[in-house]
């Protein structure tokens, strides 16, 4: 699943008509979605009893109930069967459900099919809400206030499939094998997908489809699945349904892809957890544990928020590339999972608009009209998430003269960080211990404990370390590549022009609308620089950068006196290449003795899977863009933790995961 270097643009929109009776048809396949008689009737007859669904929801020993399924289509059975688990009486397992789709439907078509069904229209409107359109790609989606997990893979299902077995984990509990009938899609039901399916089955799944057809039931029985055939719905005479016998070993990774990055072990779910740091990286993976159930001591040396995160407001940010890259993939995909992710806290009342932050949007100047040229025909298919407008509509926009095109982000905004971080920490599973002083994290028979300075203990099987540039001063991590790079902040009290702004602004600085009547402006960059006092010509600088990019604010710019301006000075943690640390934390020196080979030939696919240190995991490295990186991160350590499907695929958990730095040092014979 590697796209590096080819062109960034949409994934094709599945071509649909309709039928005289309103149902949506595949223009290429030549077949309907869902039944002419009754869609409903049908996906609830195949897909959920043909699952034993929602019976085996009833006292089901584990915490969740993970749902795959090949071709998400219009949603109708996603939806459904959310309805089924919805009205499925308490206690009831959390809902993870996986959906792949090489075609999917542009959000008219979605929003047109699935007004068919008024009795799910509630659900339908949460669905379309933070549907992900035609921006390519693996989206998480977390609704029903975070019970259920959608993740939907924009990707070919050999391929998806390929990469979610390659983990060597088994993660699916029931199948729904749906997609176009075998004779118009053949490619969705070949030998290689069924395989997968058996290999990514926990014990006991099951699998439903509409299709009778004698190869896919050979295939399927061949696979390891006991099948039967059974009454199909309507005019089809037959349908197939089973369950997995024996379970399927798992499955080792492709000779061509290294195994450093898969844990030689894989520890169960814990019950309680360590998170060191409560910035945005420890309250966000703080938050994602919680939400599975998880009990957290989410413990800092000093204030919550109190260091990188404490910035008065904070731009949720990603970047943009001609070409696809790791880099320029999990910025989208995390900027799309983070303004879902804020959206709902603002919907729920969590976050207070216009005083915890605004998703107003945000306009980003560039001067590279090449870049924009091409970008601007990518993006005329994904306009609900960006797209390029010149300086007069940037000028309408912002409701300030702009001398310069770029980037409109509709979805984008601001936040203010510590409000963010006091609501995720809220959570009554999560136990906030701030101000702890100097803390050190040792490995005890059970797992993890975290000492403070004045000698209070926790102990959990699961330890994160999310301290920013702290996390080398942890344990040994001081090989870690990070780097620290101050920032200035300058407070700018709203009056005339600058309280005209009505989104973002980012050039080379950003600004947003005020909060609580001042404006947030920056920030400076400064590598090697130790310096924690604000310092008047920084605070020019960041003046001078924004009258650059606002000319028409110049003349009362340059009336303030830098040294009367108050601001904050902040420390970003980055990497080398860019990306977070996210992943599990190695064992250094049973890396360099397991992967000595690559000394003498860095291309050598050594199958071995890496040795770890059990139980600890790492966010760290999130730069100026923690707003946006910080919840996905989340998201991949708490699947990781918890035994879940990840949200991103394998070569971008390999992009981010912190072992990457032994193994390129040992690549370029360094250590």
């Amino acid at each position: 699943m590697r796209r590096d270097n080819t062109p960034w643009r949409p994934v094709t929109a599945a071509a649909i008509g309709w039928t005289d009776e309103g149902v949506p048809q595949s223009l290429h396949f030549g077949d309907v979605y869902y039944s002419r008689d009754d869609g409903l009737a049908e996906s609830e007859y195949v897909f959920l009893r043909g699952n034993d669904l929602p019976r085996r929801w009833l006292n089901w020993p584990a915490p969740g109930f993970c749902i795959a399924e090949t071709g998400f289509g219009t949603g109708l059975n996603f939806l459904l069967t959310w309805q089924a688990w919805r009205d499925a009486p308490e206690p009831r397992p959390s809902l993870h459900y996986l959906s792949v789709e090489k075609f999917p439907l542009a959000p008219a078509d979605m929003a047109r099919a699935l007004a068919s069904w008024p009795s799910l229209k509630p659900l339908a409107d949460s669905l379309l809400e933070q549907y992900p359109g035609l921006v390519p790609g693996q989206h998480r989606l977390v609704l029903d206030r975070g019970r259920l997990t959608l993740d939907l893979w924009w990707e070919d299902i050999e391929e998806t499939l390929t990469d979610l077995a390659s983990h060597g984990r088994p993660l699916v509990d029931a199948w729904y094998l749906d997609g176009f009938a075998p004779a118009r899609n053949a490619q969705m039901w070949q030998p290689a997908v069924l395989r997968s399916v058996a290999r990514l089955s926990r014990p006991g799944a099951s699998f439903a489809t509409f299709t009778a057809a004698g190869e896919v039931r050979r295939q399927l029985s061949g696979a390891g699945f006991a099948v039967e055939k059974t009454a199909g719905f309507g005019r089809k005479r037959e349908c197939l349904r089973g369950r997995l016998g024996a379970p399927v070993p798992p499955v080792p990774a492709a000779p061509s892809i290294p195994a450093w990055d898969l844990p030689a072990t894989q520890p169960a779910a814990p019950e309680r957890a360590i998170v060191l740091g409560a910035g945005l990286a420890g309250c966000t993976m703080a938050a994602a544990l919680a939400r599975r159930g998880v009990e957290v001591f989410l413990l800092d040396q000093a204030a919550l928020a109190g260091a990188g995160s404490g910035n008065e407001q904070g731009v949720i940010y990603t970047r943009l590339s001609r070409r696809h890259s790791t880099l320029t993939d999990f910025s989208v995909q995390s900027f799309r999972f983070s303004t879902a992710f804020y959206r709902n806290l603002f919907a729920e009342g969590a976050l207070a608009q216009g005083i915890d932050g605004d998703l107003c949007g945000s306009f980003h100047q560039s001067a590279n009209s090449q870049d924009m040229t091409a970008l601007s025909a990518a993006l005329h298919g994904v306009p609900e998430f960006a797209r390029v407008i010149d300086a007069a509509e940037a000028s309408a926009i912002l409701g300030i003269d702009q001398p310069a095109a770029g980037y409109w982000f509709p979805r984008s905004g601001w936040l203010h960080p510590a409000a963010l971080c006091r609501v995720l920490a809220a959570h009554p599973l999560i136990r906030l211990q701030a101000h702890c002083g100097a803390i050190s994290l040792h490995p005890i028979a059970t797992g993890w404990r975290a000492t403070a300075a004045d000698g209070r203990a926790w102990d959990a099987p699961c330890a994160v370390i999310a301290a920013g540039t702290a996390c080398g001063g942890l344990l040994g991590l001081d090989w870690l590549p990070l780097q620290s790079i101050r920032g200035q902040t300058t407070t700018l009290p709203s009056d005339d022009p600058y309280r005209r702004l009505r989104a973002v602004l980012c050039h080379e600085g950003y600004i947003a609308p005020a909060r609580n009547g001042a404006h947030c402006i920056g920030a400076t960059f400064n590598l090697n620089d130790t310096d924690p006092a604000a310092r008047p010509r920084d605070h020019l600088a960041n003046q001078a950068g924004l009258a650059r990019a606002v000319p028409a604010w110049r003349e009362q710019l340059e009336r303030l006196d830098p040294g009367a301006l108050d601001g904050r000075v902040g420390f970003r943690c980055t990497s080398p290449d860019y990306l977070p640390l996210a992943g599990p934390v190695p064992d250094r020196q049973a890396f360099l003795n397991d992967f000595a080979g690559l000394r003498r030939n860095a291309k050598l696919a050594i199958s071995q899977p890496g040795q770890y240190l059990q139980g600890l995991y790492l966010s760290t490295a999130h730069g100026s863009r923690g707003l946006t990186s910080t919840p996905l991160a989340a998201e991949l350590l708490a699947s990781q933790i918890c035994g879940e499907p990840p949200p991103i695929s394998r070569e971008l958990c390999r992009a981010l995961a912190p072992a990457r730095f032994i193994i390129r040092d040992l690549s370029r014979n360094r250590i």
